[in-house]
């Protein structure tokens, strides 16, 4: 019985390589939050929040842009080496995470 295996574009993702730093940082992240929660519940300082909600944005960018440039550097490679329909669809998918990137 042949093995069926995963499409090529799902067999492994670029950011596999740093998975368990990303996880580091995501849980840092999550303590973040939870940090924030806890000095609108003892009602600190405007400002020493809005200071700790910068930190974590910046924290959650570099999140996000590390992840962009594992996917444009495997995935999107990848696809740009086979070329055809595949290439085009993942250069629009990058540039419409780019955009949702440069929004936010």
């Amino acid at each position: 019985m042949s093995e069926v295996k995963a499409p090529a574009e799902h067999a492994t993702h670029g950011y596999i390589t740093g998975k368990d730093d990303y996880l580091k940082r995501l849980r840092r992240i999550e303590g973040q939050a939870r940090g924030l929660q806890r000095m609108v519940e003892q009602e600190k300082y405007c400002i020493d929040i809005l200071t700790q909600v910068s930190a974590m944005t910046k924290a959650l960018q570099a999140v996000g842009l590390g992840l962009l440039e594992d996917h444009l550097g495997h995935c999107v490679v990848d696809a740009a080496i086979a070329g055809g329909p595949e290439a085009d669809a993942k250069i629009k998918e990058a540039t419409d995470a780019i955009a949702r990137m440069v929004r936010s």
